[in-house]
């Protein structure tokens, strides 16, 4: 699968996590998984194949899923960026680069 996309998969809450990789996966993408943007970025720092990151902004630990994204921009500025939540829209501005925003629930018809 080396065409296959790679993308890191943010989010805390593990069904939901669960639920999302398989979408992905589904779709042809091959998916790395972090509970928290601590790890995600050790991950990135890791890999250099990520495409593609993919956050929720609600999360435990030193930062949110925004803040995750503007890291995640200023170390990999070619890397694309979506964010992801339950809990209210994002405005476009507010995201690194030309992030996107994804509202919960999903489904792999919006993926």
């Amino acid at each position: 699968m080396a065409d296959s996309p790679v993308i890191l998969l943010v989010d805390d809450e593990p069904l939901i996590r669960m639920a999302a990789s398989d979408m992905l996966t589904d779709c042809g993408a091959v998916v790395l998984e972090a509970d928290n943007a601590d790890e995600a970025l050790r991950i990135l720092k890791l890999r250099d194949d990520i495409q593609l990151v993919f956050s929720d902004v609600n999360m435990p630990g030193t930062m949110d899923g925004l803040a995750l994204l503007e890291c995640v921009h200023e170390l990999r500025p070619l890397v694309e960026l979506i964010l992801t939540s339950g809990r209210g829209q994002y405005a476009l501005s507010k995201l690194p680069d030309d992030g996107t925003f994804l509202p919960k629930p999903y489904n792999a018809f919006k993926l």
